[in-house]
């Protein structure tokens, strides 16, 4: 089961994008399916098949957006956080082996195209949570245990821009 919590730049972003599908993509790819319904044939006609294809792809994604924004419950920075891994944060971790990693524990919606986030539901990040810098962390994954130390914790306060992190 996932974790219903979300960023607020993660949650402005799901509204952008739900904006965006229903006032330009939807009313765009019906004028596009009407077009290629008005030629005839709809059984051999390309343009009619993709888009009413695309169509109902736009559809299922409105509903899931529409959904997902209704239950998702929005975490914001609080100074308490301050020195401890909480949502939100920004963390360098490195393992024994020298490996480095950099990202931001968010909620699952916001993981996806962004390989710099990590859902608060994943191995590290429920590892790494309530630990403070040079702290160990041991997660355990299907190819066994790996240590890793936390190097630094940040987070984006109110206003900051989100890409200002950016590993």
């Amino acid at each position: 089961m996932r974790t219903p919590l979300v960023t607020r730049q993660g949650y402005e972003a799901l509204k952008r994008e739900l904006d965006e599908l229903w006032r330009v993509e939807r009313p765009d790819v019906t004028r596009k399916v009407s077009w290629a319904a008005s030629l005839g044939d709809r059984s051999e006609n390309a343009d009619y098949q993709y888009n009413k294809k695309r169509l109902r792809e736009i559809d299922r994604r409105v509903r899931y957006l529409r959904k997902c924004l209704e239950n998702l419950k929005i975490v914001d920075y609080r100074p308490e956080q301050e020195g401890r891994v909480f949502f939100g944060a920004w963390v360098e971790v490195e393992n024994d082996a020298g490996k480095v990693l950099k990202f931001r524990i968010v909620g699952y919606d916001e993981i996806f195209e962004r390989n710099n986030y990590i859902s608060i539901d994943s191995p590290m990040a429920r590892a790494l949570l309530k630990k403070a810098v040079d702290d160990e962390a041991v997660v355990a994954t299907e190819a066994g245990s790996v240590t890793w130390t936390i190097n630094s914790i940040a987070y984006e306060k109110q206003g900051e821009n989100d890409d200002s992190n950016n590993a």
